[in-house]
């Protein structure tokens, strides 16, 4: 169940709206890196988190729902980036061929679908895509994809930071990157907490794997190569479980599939 205040999660002024840095931000809205994606990310593995492991599923769904206060933020910036804007500062954005071109060809649909607003769409306009999403029912492997999804969002946002002249935005923006670093350090104390957790899945029997390959680093060169003596190739696994090595694909032989093609190209005729 969720409840819905009028008051934003975080202040949202802007002083010099900015048509251009509006397309910029949608980038944060519905992007691969965005708010939309990390709020369904955490929706969809909270759903799947048992009864027996509750702390996870409130810890998934607390953030979840405050992403979802993020996505309000930002297209509160979006429409005021827009609707505010001048003449003047709508020319002003075409100064630069490039940005031109992009704003040429960009999202007229911000006019003419959604009245100078956000929209579910990423800087070029492409609609949010849920196979951004990742929610594999493993806890482990969610909280891994969770710090990457913070850590590329964290990203975008400081980059955005960095275009931004205006006080108003980046002040927003300096909000965003703060909660980044606490989501990032989240999951990785979520991840402190669960016990045995590489390799992900650790029910798998590791005896039932290949025991040759299971922490060979294997090179893909064809011409051989000494072991360059990494940390990824050398000495113990991360996992304690064994010792790295340096080797080479072990080959299977060319596909012998002629039957099998010739059974197929019968089939159809």
């Amino acid at each position: 169940m969720f409840y819905h205040d009028d008051e934003l999660q975080y202040e949202v002024e802007v002083e010099e709206p900015n048509p251009r840095f509006a397309k910029m931000l949608q980038q944060a809205i519905g992007g691969a890196e965005g708010e939309m994606r990390v709020a369904l990310q955490y929706m969809f593995q909270a759903f799947a988190v048992p009864a027996e492991k509750s702390e996870y599923r409130q810890l998934l769904m607390e953030t979840a729902t405050e992403e979802l206060g993020h996505i309000e933020m930002l297209a509160t910036a979006v429409a005021k980036n827009l609707q505010g804007a001048s003449e003047e500062q709508r020319e002003a954005a075409r100064e630069d061929s490039v940005i031109a071109e992009m704003m040429d060809s960009g999202q007229p649909r911000q006019a003419l679908s959604a009245g100078l607003h956000a929209m579910p769409v990423d800087s070029n306009g492409a609609p949010f895509s849920g196979g951004y999403v990742v929610a594999s029912g493993n806890l482990a492997a969610d909280m891994y994809a969770n710090v990457m999804a913070e850590s590329t969002g964290r990203l975008l946002a400081t980059r955005l930071y960095e275009i931004t002249d205006d006080p108003g935005m980046k002040d927003m923006l300096s909000y965003l990157v703060a909660r980044d670093t606490m989501h990032q350090n989240q999951w990785h104390a979520a991840l402190e907490t669960m016990d045995d957790h590489i390799p992900v899945p650790n029910s798998f029997p590791q005896e039932k794997e290949n025991q040759d390959h299971n922490y060979e680093f294997m090179s893909t060169h064809v011409e051989d190569r000494p072991d360059p003596g990494k940390r990824w190739t050398q000495g113990e696994s991360i996992d304690g479980n064994g010792e790295f090595s340096y080797g080479e694909q072990p080959g299977g032989g060319e596909p012998d599939l002629e039957e099998v093609i010739d059974a197929m190209h019968n089939e159809v005729n």
